[in-house]
Parts: structure tokens; sequence; C-alpha cells
């Protein structure tokens, strides 16, 4: 609600969902939560109880995750499209490599997987997160947050790309430059920092990430059923294929929020314009005279 909290505030009849959704939410949870205990019959106390616990749990999991995976998409495209194709590639990598040389078993849990698949996968992640990193971190359109813009008065993806998206300048460890300099002469490498970030991305899609579908195979095996689903034939249903993302998900979220966040003139806007117009004024003269108070207005 907190991004589209802005536009919102421009209707004046929808402006009470922004104030309230989260009352308004509790007040609806409460009202099926006294509607269950209601509904509660003798004969099947356990039975309505475990659907209750079990749609929680599905709560949990769907919709948390699907609200992480949101949020990934608002710090910009990129944050969303290339862990979703690391695990894509990952998966179909480790299936290709263990079907070709696959020998060694890698977990019981999962018979079909194979040790050679796991690392083949690994490293095929690791090299197409670095191709296609260096590709969209040169486009705004994929590394600009989905912002609102008060100028043209709707969501606007264009932006002044952060300096994790421009090129900058490493200097290699020494080890590197005598190699370096046996091709090229130079001791530096000219490249993204998103890239370096997109190598932590990679590691975790192709170590951790299959975790998420061994867990997932665990639980079928558990209640001894073959897939959660039949929507997309020969591949079971949405949580069949959607298992490892959600995990990556997570991790994502996770990391930008503790390495790549910082506050910025533009987020803090955002909270601005949810204000009313007094506030926003009243805000604006301590603002002025808090730096006319501490001379920084005169440096300008």
């Amino acid at each position: 609600m907190d991004y589209f909290a802005v536009v919102i505030n421009q209707t004046g009849y929808l402006r009470v969902l922004v104030t309230y959704h989260r009352f308004i939410s509790f007040c609806l949870y409460i009202v099926g939560f006294v509607w269950f205990v209601l509904s509660l019959v003798k004969k099947y106390y356990m039975k309505q109880f475990s659907l209750f616990a079990w749609t929680h749990v599905a709560l949990l999991i769907v919709v948390t995750q699907s609200y992480l995976i949101i949020k990934n998409i608002f710090e910009g495209l990129i944050w969303f499209i290339v862990p979703v194709s690391m695990i894509v590639i990952n998966d179909v990598m480790a299936y290709m490599f263990g079907f070709f040389f696959g020998r060694t078993p890698l977990i019981k849990l999962s018979p079909k997987k194979t040790w050679e698949g796991f690392i083949g996968g690994g490293i095929s992640t690791v090299i197409f997160g670095l191709l296609m990193s260096y590709v969209m971190c040169q486009y705004r359109y994929f590394v600009c947050p989905i912002e609102y813009s008060e100028a043209l008065g709707r969501m606007t993806m264009d932006c002044e790309p952060s300096s994790l998206f421009q090129p900058q300048e490493y200097t290699l460890p020494k080890s590197l430059q005598v190699i370096s300099k046996m091709f090229n002469g130079r001791s530096t490498l000219t490249l993204y920092p998103f890239i370096l970030h997109s190598l932590s991305l990679s590691l975790f899609s192709s170590v951790i990430g299959p975790f998420g579908g061994f867990f997932a195979s665990g639980f079928k095996r558990a209640f001894k059923i073959k897939d959660f689903g039949d929507v997309i034939p020969g591949h079971g249903g949405i949580m069949d294929r959607f298992d490892c993302q959600y995990l990556m998900a997570t991790f994502v979220n996770v990391y930008i929020t503790s390495f790549i966040r910082i506050a910025s003139p533009q987020k803090l806007l955002q909270q601005v314009y949810n204000l009313k117009p007094e506030q926003q004024v009243q805000l604006f003269l301590s603002l002025r005279d808090s730096l006319q108070n501490r001379g920084m207005l005169n440096a300008y």
C-alpha cells in the first residue's frame, strides 16, 4: 500500500484506504475469525482446526513471499528478473548436466538429483548471472525503482541510475595483476558494482535455492502426493514451479535491506507526498528554518 499511497491520495474517496487500510484488514480478519468459531461443529473439530491451520500456513508462505517479490520489483525490475532467471537456469542446467553426466546421487529425498547436475547447474548459473546482469545494467528501465513522479503525476521508472548501476574502476589483487598484464597490460577492471552483487545472488540460487525444491519433495513424500496441483501439464501445480522462487525472493529482499538500500531524497519525498498539504507546508517551513540556522542555505 505504501508504494501506491501517493497515487491513491490523489483520489479523495480512496484516501481512507491509505490511512486505515491496516485497521480495515485487521477488522476483516477478526470477522473471519469469529465466523470460524461460530461455525464449529462438535463432530468436526479436528478437521475444522486442521483446515484453519493449513489456511494460515498457506497464507504465511504464499502471501508473505508474494509481498516480498512485489517489494523487490519496486526496487527495480533487475532485482526481480535476474534472481528469477537464475533459479530457472539453475533448474534447467542441473537437469541437463544430471541427465548426460549424472552418476553420483546428491540427496535421498530426490534420487534423480546428482552431484554432477548440482555442480554443473551452479557454474552455469554464475556465468549466466554475470552476463545477464551486465546487459540489464545498461538500461534504465531495468535498474530504476518504480516511484511516483510529482511532475508527471504518475508512476515512473525513469531516473538517474545509482552508483550501483554505473561503471566503476576496481584495482585487481596483485596475484591477478600479473595475469591481466600478460593480456591487456592493465591492473584495473571496470565493471558495474551490481555485477559483484549478482555473484552473491547466483551463489545463493545455485547452492541454497535447490534446497527449496528438496524441502518441497520431502513435504510431498510425507503426505504421499506427487504434485501440489495439475495446472501445468507434466510439471504439476504452480507451487511445484515456485518452491525455489519463494526462497530466492526472501533472500533478495533481505539482501537489499541489509546491503543495498540507503536513504535517498527521492524515497523521503515519497513519504512527504503522503502527508496532508498543510503538513507538507509545515515540514517545508521547519526544514527551511533549520537549514537557515545552520547556515547551510548560504552555501548554495
